[in-house]
């Protein structure tokens, strides 16, 4: 590549050629010619890009022409031959040039006095092809002087006022595609074939060889292309190969390394069979056939993009198509033969084995149709609505369907609705006794042909066959909608509501006169034209009825047809009026209707405009006045005839709007039109004037807090209405600025994100401000050209300030005048003293004296001292530091104070030494009397400490071992799930009211549970009341399922005092059930509650939201949550937390227990810890027990257990793999001990060997019975239950106990030490086995934990991220910006709402028994869980309650977890409303039929009937609701429901 370096002129020559200084700016490309007696520069010609056309002028030179070079030259310069050039380019503000010839094409960058650079391509005609412009400095003049790099001419060397810049002459890289590459026309780019990318020519390894370089000069049809050959290819067939025509500019690829690469790493091996250029042959292996790509659902076809590889890259690409015939059927099932003959891949339709085949030989019969228009189809005909219910036979007309006369064929009408079909010759078939319903106004059925038995195939419909299926009662709430109904095919009749007409009853009469209920707008101009609105009932059946029958007194008013809505809705233009006048409106539809209000014909007057003038940018918002301007319906303001003015809002004497922008300054009129027609006579003119300019701004540097003032120059500012300032890239919220004269402005600068330069933009009257002479170099090239403002902003770091001493306190003396000094951090920012504001307090500081480093300013006032301290802040713009706090002394009455109390004081400390010394000697006598009770309490603290200390170590590896074995988990149905979950309160009576007094034991010994919820069983009702009160529960379901009725009913019963919390959970829970297989719906509902819930708490406190569950969306979100995270709670939870359970039964089982009080050795709550030195040892017994399927076991049990503590114990070992519903309870089995071969004994909690203390009986044990280790016992089921003792837990106190009397602690501490007859310690010492307890649950814990914070990437918690995102956009609808409020929302509704619910209640899990002590240690375990979710800082000491105190250590580290959680959950790709549908509608179809919706709608409809009148009163006021008649609907319900309800309830 060669390259000419620029002819540049003489500095002092080149300094003129500026485009102020010539009429047309331009610059002469350099040429040669003849000239004597020298040759001239060509850049010292006035500036002028020139073809090279030179020639001869017969004129005359003047003088001065023939002087021209004296004052430089010895000899002046004598041109005998005159040349001119012709200018081919031209830009303004040119002030350099230099040129360079690359290949075919002559390059020229122009420099221009804004700082940008030109580059224009030029062929070998001299003609422009390309150019781009380059901004290098913008504001910033670029020096004549310009110098391609020497070592390198891809690089331009120039200059500008403050700096010297190396920019490279092309931007190759930008474009990503040959086309985009060789079209830009850039001659210094080109591809570079084998890279693939578009590069400068030296770039591309071996561009100096044919076609591995393809220049600009060259074109785009040059670019390598490839085409695959097949093209189409069956799956079915085998191929050995494929061809691979390859075309363009590419070098032999014969002998390189060559491969077809498919994507996803799949390649096959490709080859050239020899040297070739231009168009060169390949063959390359098809994809192997198990890796080809799957088929879409509903697509007989897949593409396959392939590239060919060559050296590791990919050159080319190309793509083919694999079909597949046998798919047509199921992709078109409805078309099949058709689709398949007429399908862009050679396929053939088998007509015997209804398929489509791509090989003929595979058809069994001989005659197969050919074309679509031969294949067995239904013809399509036009049938009559029917009414729903009716029985009817529909006719079919088929063609070409002989080969299946005959054959079984059934009607399908859809999925459920199948009909006989009769044949009644080869070409029509009549569908017998045809019943459809619906439970709309109108529904289409389609009408298919299936063959019996085989309902995937069905004769072909290309025209699909509808019914159309109607029910009168349906969508018609008055007399003109349902006789209207007639043109439609419908027979309807009026009669008390719409009917389906008889065939014995009279043809419908008339309706009642026409009701208008209200007309808008109220007012019109008297030309018409006012398109006027008449709402009401009864406006006519159809439009021809009213089509000149609406009148406005003697004027008429034309409806329109587009617009009516039968009965309900007409649309009419007004005719024009002779004069203003007011009357009614009237509709004629065979009866006359008349309305209400008045329609009145005004005169709309305008009487001026401001302000009059503008700049011609546009954006002036102008206000007109006049009178009745509010009238009519259509209002227009046209600037200059045709501009519209927009925004715009008008009153009853003033229109408002904004007009747009003028080509040119001018005067133009104003036009206010009404309705499309006439101006309003008013001489309206508005002035264009010249645009404002903007000539600096200072100062040019701000700190990245904002605030700083910004002064604006310019001129005609008088015009600007508004301002604002913005900052590209780094800026934060643009700021509004403030006009001060026609001259200057003042801006706040705006915040930024980081330190660094950025462009400023202004917008004046919301137009962007652009400078004419910027925007005229940008025509240049639109749409390269980088638009970046004229201005600069650089942001520097906010200042740093300290005191002088940077001490943090200072003191004061009030009455003493105060002065600060203040060092100022050194920084480039410039500021001046009037931009510093410092405050003490809120008094401000008056600055004296500023400098680079120092600030000094004092107090004149005197500074308050009701808060004895205050803070130093300085503030600059948006940033504000505090710097100290002052501290305010006393006063001298305050030292007087002060020496008076001390004297004081000293004097009480010698009454005190006095006493002290008294009773110090009694203190020391009691001290030797209590120090050997010390030192016996230390030595049992020592041992209590080291017993603590083992058990933590061990316990831990004992558990897990326990913990190992094999063991189900015992999961609830989602049934029985859902029934706990949603009626907590209600579970215990309806299990009292449905479950059977006794349980009948298997063989096996186990018991089995009926189903205890009436919402799992049947709807037990009379046969003589299910008819009517089916149906209203049927009618009933529809309104639930009408969203507008669902929200007003609950919104009505929330509204009442007497419907408490309770009533709100329970009709929650209920439309939950009632609802549960539409989720979707039922979700939409809980979203538009769950606003308006919102919109209540932003009001007052938003962070209250979620807190409790007191309303009715509360608790549906409460069941939303339960359903959706069912399954997260079941495959990833359900397994660490049964195993927490399982550890904490085990630990707790590993010490004693209190048989009476409930208290253990070992727990995790304070409360139930035993606070006594029981020392219990193990014993293994080997049990014998024919249940849950194991003979024999060796169970561990302690010796001081109880013998119920014994029989559970054993019951666990052997039902361990039995849910817990079916396990025998401890009282109904015996437990014997066979001390011999001889002798046995029947073990029981009280005989006749009880032993009675402080005269109370206590309970036996192992260790009463002194039964050994290894003991042989038997367990049987009873025969006769032993109730005489009730549960353990329930014995009374004062007559039992078992390991410690219940007075032991309350009046141990009163009695004396050699009173006592037990050796006591400290109770507290015992705390430590709550650490020993918690060390050992520590990893389940911790593994449950992590188990619900944390993400599956196989199944994420769509519920959960589609939630968390709705909370976010309503908060961001209300302006809620903090983090915490946010947090809280998602956070009371999840982890609160759900996990801690779970938590607390494992039964709803699991049919597992929760004990009372489980239950306390699942209650720590939920408060440290919802301590972790907090975000407020946990305030303990010693005093606070050992529950929060247990786990501090690990809260942080827990709430650094949920916070990832939630970062996790908000970095999820959102889900659209349409992939959440489908997922709640999967959940539906997963669970359907699992719950009896019409007991729920039952329980309902009691809540309905209690507030009937409210009910009825929210629906009328309730504007939709009454449109859509929905209080009849519902009074249709309760005259349904009313009759039987209770009558029927009663007999239940």
């Amino acid at each position: 590549m060669a390259a000419r370096p620029p002819s540049p002129c003489p500095p002092s020559q080149a300094a003129s050629l500026t485009a102020e200084a010539l009429p047309t700016p331009c610059v002469l490309l350099p040429f040669s010619s003849q000239l004597q007696p020298c040759d001239l520069p060509a850049a010292c010609h006035p500036p002028a890009l020139a073809q090279h056309r030179s020639r001869r002028a017969a004129n005359t030179l003047q003088p001065e022409q023939l002087d021209c070079g004296a004052a430089h030259l010895q000899h002046p310069l004598s041109i005998l031959q005159p040349l001119k050039a012709s200018p081919m380019f031209r830009a303004p503000g040119l002030s350099s040039v230099a040129v360079a010839s690359v290949g075919n094409y002559t390059v020229v960058f122009l420099g221009t006095v804004s700082g940008r650079l030109l580059k224009i391509n030029l062929n070998e005609s001299m003609q422009v092809v390309s150019r781009r412009v380059v901004t290098v400095a913008y504001g910033e003049p670029v020096h004549h002087i310009m110098q391609f790099d020497p070592a390198d001419p891809g690089y331009l060397y120039l200059m500008t006022s403050h700096q010297m810049a190396r920019v490279k002459v092309a931007a190759c890289a930008m474009h990503a595609t040959c086309r985009d590459c060789v079209g830009a026309a850039d001659a210094y780019c080109g591809w570079c074939a084998l890279e693939t990318r578009c590069t400068l020519q030296q770039d591309c390894a071996n561009s100096s060889q044919p076609h591995f370089w393809t220049s600009a000069s060259e074109g785009p049809g040059h670019c390598p292309t490839m085409t695959v050959l097949p093209a189409k290819i069956d799956v079915h067939q085998e191929y050995p190969g494929m061809i691979l025509q390859i075309s363009g500019s590419l070098p032999s690829l014969s002998g390189m390394e060559m491969a077809c690469d498919y994507g996803n790493n799949i390649h096959t091996v490709a080859r050239v069979p020899g040297p070739a250029y231009g168009h060169q042959i390949a063959y390359c292996n098809l994809l192997p056939r198990d890796q080809f790509p799957p088929f879409l659902p509903h697509q007989d076809h897949v593409t396959v993009e392939m590239s060919l590889r060559v050296n590791g890259q990919n050159i080319v690409r190309a793509s083919f198509t694999i079909y597949d015939c046998s798919r047509v059927g199921q992709v078109y099932p409805h078309t099949a033969c058709t689709s398949c003959l007429s399908a862009q891949w050679p396929c053939f339709w088998c007509i015997q084995q209804h398929a489509c085949v791509s090989n003929q030989s595979r058809c069994e019969a001989s005659s197969n149709p050919t074309s679509p228009q031969d294949c067995p189809q239904i013809l399509p005909a036009a049938l009559a609505p029917v009414p729903t219910g009716s029985s009817q036979s529909v006719p079919v007309h088929l063609a070409n369907a002989a080969f299946f006369q005959g054959t079984a064929l059934e009607c399908s009408f859809g999925q459920e609705e199948i009909f006989e079909a009769v044949w009644v010759n080869e070409s029509a078939i009549r569908c017998n006794q045809v019943v459809l319903h619906t439970t709309q106004k109108s529904q289409v059925f389609p009408l298919s042909l299936q063959l019996k038995g085989q309902p995937a195939r069905f004769l072909d419909s290309p025209d699909p066959v509808t019914v159309e299926v109607y029910n009168c009662a349906m969508g018609s709430p008055d007399c003109s909608q349902c006789l209207g109904r007639e043109d439609l095919g419908h027979q309807c009749v009026w009669s008390d509501g719409c009917r389906l007409r008889g065939t014995l009853q009279p043809l419908p009469g008339t309706c009642p006169a026409p009701e208008i209920r209200a007309i808008e707008p109220l007012s019109g101009p008297l030309d018409g034209g006012t398109l006027l609105t008449i709402r009401g009932r009864n406006l006519g059946r159809r439009f021809s009825d009213v089509a000149h029958s609406v009148w406005i007194g003697s004027v008429a008013c034309e409806p329109l047809a587009d617009r009516y809505t039968v009965s309900e809705e007409i649309v009419c233009a007004t005719g024009p009026a002779p004069g203003a006048f007011s009357d009614v409106v009237t509709v004629n539809a065979s009866k006359e209707g008349r309305s209400r209000e008045r329609f009145s014909y005004v005169l709309p007057l305008v009487h001026a405009l401001e302000p009059t003038m503008g700049p011609k940018a546009g954006g002036t918002r102008i206000t007109i006045q006049g009178s009745d301007l509010h009238v009519g319906s259509e209002l227009q303001v046209l600037v200059n005839g045709t501009e519209p003015c927009t925004e715009l809002v008008r009153t009853d004497t003033s229109i408002a709007c904004t007009v747009p922008g003028s080509a040119l300054p001018a005067s133009v009129p104003v036009c206010v039109r009404f309705e499309r027609r006439g101006c309003v006579h008013g001489n309206l003119t508005f002035w264009y004037m010249r645009n404002p300019v903007i000539t600096a701004i200072r100062p040019r540097r701000s700190h990245v807090s904002g605030g700083r003032t910004i002064t604006v120059a310019g001129e005609r500012f008088h015009m600007v209405q508004n301002v604002s300032m913005a900052v590209h890239h780094i800026g934060r919220e643009p700021t509004l600025c403030k006009v001060l004269n026609s001259t200057l402005i003042t801006c706040p600068s705006p915040g930024a994100l980081s330190n660094a330069s950025a462009p400023v933009d202004f917008f004046l009257n919301g137009r962007a401000y652009a400078d004419e002479a910027a925007v005229a170099e940008e025509l240049l090239d639109p749409e390269e050209a980088q638009r970046g403002s004229r201005f600069r902003l650089d942001y520097l770091p906010d200042p740093q300030f300290s005191t002088a001493k940077r001490e943090k306190w200072i003191k004061h003396h009030p009455g003493e005048p105060l002065t600060l000094v203040i060092h100022k951090e050194q920084d480039s920012l410039g500021l001046e003293s009037h931009e510093y504001r410092v405050k003490i307090g809120q008094v401000s500081c008056d600055i004296q004296i500023v400098s680079e480093r120092v600030i000094h300013c004092s107090v004149n006032e005197s500074l308050g001292t009701a808060e004895g301290q205050l803070p130093i802040t300085i503030q600059v713009g948006n940033f504000n530091q505090t710097i100290a706090t002052l501290q305010l002394g006393g006063s001298e009455t305050a030292i007087i104070v002060s020496i008076v109390i001390c004297s004081i004081l000293l004097l009480l400390s010698v009454v005190a030494l006095f006493v002290f010394c008294t009773k110090s000697r009694r203190a020391e006598r009691y001290w030797q009397k209590t120090l050997l009770q010390m030192e016996e309490m230390e030595s049992q603290i020592r041992e209590e400490i080291r017993k603590g200390f083992a058990e933590l170590q061990t316990d831990m590896t004992d558990l897990t071992k326990e913990l190992n074995r094999s063991q189900g988990i015992p999961f609830l149905e989602y049934k029985h799930f859902v029934t706990r979950t949603f009626f907590p309160k209600c579970s215990s009576l309806y299990e009292e009211r449905y479950v059977l007094p006794s349980q009948t034991l298997n063989s096996q010994g186990s018991s089995t549970v009926p189903e205890t919820h009436p919402l799992l069983g049947e709807w037990k009702i009379p046969e003589s009341c299910r008819p009517n009160m089916e149906e209203g529960i049927s009618l009933f379901s529809s309104l639930l399922n009408n969203k507008h009725f669902l929200i007003v009913f609950v919104h009505a019963l929330e509204q009442q005092k007497d419907f408490a919390v309770r009533d709100r959970c329970s009709l929650a829970s209920l439309l939950t059930i009632a609802l549960h297989g539409k989720l979707e719906y039922y979700t939409g509902i809980m979203k538009e509650l769950l606003v308006d819930l919102i919109d209540a708490s932003a009001a007052k406190n938003p962070k209250l939201m979620l807190r409790r569950t007191e309303s009715v969306v509360e608790k549906m979100l409460t069941n939303w949550m339960s359903i959706c995270m069912y399954s997260c709670l079941r495959e990833t939870v359900g397994e660490p937390f049964f195993l927490l359970l399982c550890a904490i039964k085990q630990q707790i089982n590993k010490g004693s227990i209190d048989a009476i009080t409930g208290k253990a050795r070992y727990t995790l709550n304070e409360e139930w810890l035993l606070r006594e030195n029981i020392e219990a040892k193990p014993r293994n017994l080997n049990v014998s027990f024919q249940g849950c399927g194991m003979d024999s076991l060796s169970v561990r049990a302690m010796d001081t257990d109880t013998l119920t503590q014994v029989k559970e114990k054993i019951l666990e070992a052997f039902c361990k793999n039995v849910p817990y519903s079916q396990w025998p309870r401890a009282e109904d089995v015996d437990l014997e001990w066979f001390a011999s071969s001889t002798q046995s004994y029947v073990l029981r909690d009280l005989d006749d060997t009880s032993v009675v203390e402080d005269g109370r009986k206590k309970l036996n044990t192992l260790a009463h019975y002194k039964i050994p280790e290894g003991a042989s016992l038997a367990m049987s089921l009873t025969d006769k239950k032993d109730n005489t003792l009730g549960r353990v837990k329930d014995l009374d106190t004062e007559k039992y106990f078992h390991l410690v009397l219940p007075t032991d602690e309350l009046t141990e501490p009163k009695k004396s030490h050699r009173q006592s007859h037990r050796k006591k310690v400290l109770p507290e010492i015992y705390l430590t086995r709550l650490l020993s307890t918690k060390g050992t649950l520590q990893k389940f814990l911790d593994d449950l934990f992590k188990a619900i914070l944390s993400i599956r990437e196989d199944k994420p918690p769509l519920a959960v991220k589609y939630f968390f995102d709705f909370l976010e956009e309503q908060a961001e609808k209300r302006g809620i910006s903090d983090p915490d409020t946010l947090h809280i929302w998602k956070t009371n509704s999840l982890p609160l709402r759900f996990w801690v619910n779970i938590l607390k209640n494992p039964q709803f899990v699991f049919d597992i028994d929760k004990t009372d002590h489980i239950d306390a240690c699942l209650s720590v375990i939920a408060q440290a869980f919802i301590d972790a979710c907090s975000i407020s800082d946990l305030q303990l000491g010693k005093d606070s309650p050992t529950n929060k105190l247990l786990y501090a250590k690990e809260i942080p580290e827990y709430r650094k977890i949920v916070q990832r959680y939630y970062k996790q959950i908000h970095d999820m790709t959102p889900l659209s409303e349409q992939e959440m549908n489908a997922h709640l509608a999967e959940e539906s179809r997963k669970y359907q039929n699992e719950f009896n919706t019409n007991v729920a709608m039952a329980e309902i409809y009691k809540y309905a009937k209690r507030y009937r009148t409210q009910i009825v009163a929210a629906l009328e006021a309730n504007p939709t609701a009454r449109r859509t008649q929905l209080q009849h609907k519902f009074e249709q319900v309760v005259a349904l429901m009313e009759d039987n309800i209770y009558e029927c309830y009663s007999e239940a």
